[in-house]
């Protein structure tokens, strides 16, 4: 809008400009996007020479449209006046050769012809309409899916798939076929079941239940970071009953948005997004009819490119701007004054922030954020690693006295041997005992008192907690987790090795907090239950897309309960739609 180009008609996209092959359907009337990308991929892709898979009979062999710098657009601006006296006037050629609306007022910055990047595609909208398209096509949502009669009827003209064409019924009416990307009705029934019954950690995504309707199979009233979720973490598992040749680039869609959202963006990593979704488009083209690609399904062929530009997108997208507005609209008490109230409420809040920055013990810069840990100044460092820990329990403690076993288990290394018994006994059996030999040894000369502490081992008694909060998740034992809305009893330990050979994966069972004699410092641990690391046996990793998944049923046979709670990360496991 502040750029001046209109994003509506066959000229919606501001990168392409009049470069792009958008057309309109003769039976629905959409002006879609189909097959405008096999452009994008390389010149001796295999996609451009197919006659069937897209438009039937068209081989490819243009470029892609250039992206014009600033002077180029420049040329094509400077004669329109920035201000259209009549809102509802349309400039010579609009909708033709140009969507301009007016000439920005950004043009009389005198280095806005130097920026490389005058507009912003929001990721947060592009996601959330490419969801819907997906979601609603898939689980065949009537009123809302992209292909319904008139989407067959122009696939019939456009395409070469006899087998989604109408069929003539008995009655005269034509049937439509069912598509192998649509979902039965008793499918996407167990779909909404299986979003019913999902639990996800505290703070991680709003309650998803309350948007699926069982009896009718659809979901209602989805927020856009629900559709963001679902879209990056939950598809694949979902829809995870469809044909390969349909799950794959859907899972494919799913880990590209993943990508480009990610907090770091590595240049390299955007370089291969970008050429990775014109193939990923590309093939949901050989599956999707025509109508289902409206200008929302071109937009993240852009986003790559301007994620270089821009930088991570959390810092160009509409979610913090959402929300502030959403508190402002909160704040509204004289409905017939909406734009007053919200006025004043901004000033209140400027306000109450700059004299924040004159009480500095009472300041909205020193609230406690959501799962946060001990802060830096109430935290105890030492020397050792181990027990500089930013965590904080929280409820009520209790005792527990450490067994044998668990002793042993905790002072053992972490390191883990499994094809060699015997040492594993030793590790477990003899360590504990050397290296307490050898610490309080005086002619070995350990003085460190935190490394004498640490040989000598915790206090037998410790206390146990239900919630401990670090590294910014909040964990909960399995126990305490029994019954709530959320889950967060899942976690996660990176190996050493690279490939997620070794990581772990399990449960926690109990939190203990451990105190050593004479020092001031603690140490918490969690006590969690593992499955298998095996490859193959308890842990399986997707070769291509690196889905995890774990045989719950199989557990780790080895007695080594324990990890440090700094070198803990959350996880939630999301069992399969019961298909």
């Amino acid at each position: 809008m502040l750029s001046g180009w209109s994003t509506q008609g066959k000229l919606a996209c501001p990168v392409c400009i009049d470069g792009n092959k958008a057309f309109t359907l003769k039976y629905d009337g959409k002006n879609p996007w189909f097959d405008c990308h096999r452009r994008f991929l390389p010149h001796n892709h295999a996609f451009r020479r197919s006659k069937k898979g897209s438009t039937k009979n068209r081989v490819v062999k243009d470029e892609p449209p250039p992206i014009l710098n600033g002077e180029e657009v420049w040329g094509l601006v400077h004669n329109i006046p920035r201000v259209i006296d009549n809102a509802h006037t349309k400039l010579s050629g609009y909708g033709v050769s140009h969507n301009w609306t007016k000439r920005s007022i950004f043009w009389d910055l005198p280095y806005w012809k130097d920026n490389l990047l005058r507009h912003n595609l929001d990721v947060m909208h592009i996601e959330k309409n490419f969801f819907d398209n997906v979601f609603n096509t898939v689980m065949n949502v009537k009123n809302e899916t992209k292909d319904d009669e008139k989407a067959r009827m122009d696939l019939a003209i456009i395409c070469q798939r006899s087998d989604l064409e109408l069929v003539p019924h008995n009655n005269g009416k034509m049937k439509k076929p069912k598509a192998n990307y649509c979902l039965t009705s008793s499918e996407a029934k167990k779909v909404c079941k299986w979003i019913k019954e999902l639990k996800m950690p505290d703070g991680y995504a709003s309650n998803l239940a309350r948007c699926a309707d069982v009896n009718r199979g659809q979901m209602n009233g989805m927020k856009s970071h629900d559709c963001h979720v679902f879209m990056e973490c939950l598809l694949p598992f979902a829809f995870s009953s469809l044909p390969d040749h349909v799950w794959k680039p859907l899972t494919e869609l799913s880990q590209f948005f993943k990508g480009l959202c990610s907090n770091t963006l590595r240049h390299d990593e955007l370089v291969k997004l970008g050429e990775n979704i014109p193939f990923i488009i590309c093939k949901l083209e050989r599956i999707f009819p025509p109508g289902f690609f409206d200008s929302m399904e071109h937009l993240p062929i852009h986003l790559p490119y301007e994620a270089k530009l821009g930088g991570p997108v959390q810092y160009r997208w509409m979610y913090p701007f959402e929300r502030m507005m959403g508190d402002f609209k909160r704040t509204v008490k004289n409905k017939a004054r909406v734009e007053g109230s919200i006025c004043m409420s901004y000033l209140h809040r400027e306000t109450t922030y700059f004299c924040s920055h004159y009480f500095k013990t009472i300041s909205l810069f020193n609230r406690s954020q959501r799962n946060e840990g001990a802060k830096l100044n109430d935290a105890v460092t030492t020397t050792l690693s181990i027990s500089n820990q930013l965590g904080r329990p929280s409820g009520k403690a209790q005792t527990h006295w450490l067994s044998d076993a668990e002793r042993s288990a905790f002072l053992h290394s972490n390191s883990i041997i499994e094809d060699d018994p015997i040492s594993q006994t030793r590790i477990h059996g003899e360590f504990p005992e050397w290296f307490r030999a050898y610490a309080s040894d005086k002619e070995n000369g350990v003085t460190d008192p935190n490394l004498l502490s640490l040989a000598w081992g915790p206090n037998s008694m410790v206390k146990t907690w239900h919630k401990y909060y670090i590294n910014g998740y909040k964990f909960h034992t399995k126990a305490w987790s029994q019954g709530k809305k959320t889950i967060n009893s899942g976690v996660y330990v990176k190996g050493v090795t690279g490939g997620g050979e070794d990581d772990f994966y399990g449960v926690i069972q109990h939190i203990f907090e451990l105190e050593y004699y004479k020092l001031p410092h603690k140490v918490a641990l969690f006590y969690c239950q593992w499955f298998d690391p095996r490859r193959n046996r308890g842990t399986k990793v997707h070769p291509q897309y690196d889905i995890v998944d774990i045989k719950m049923n199989r557990k780790y046979d080895l007695y080594d309960p324990f990890i440090i709670a700094q070198k803990a990360r959350q996880v939630y496991y999301v069992p399969y739609p019961k298909m």
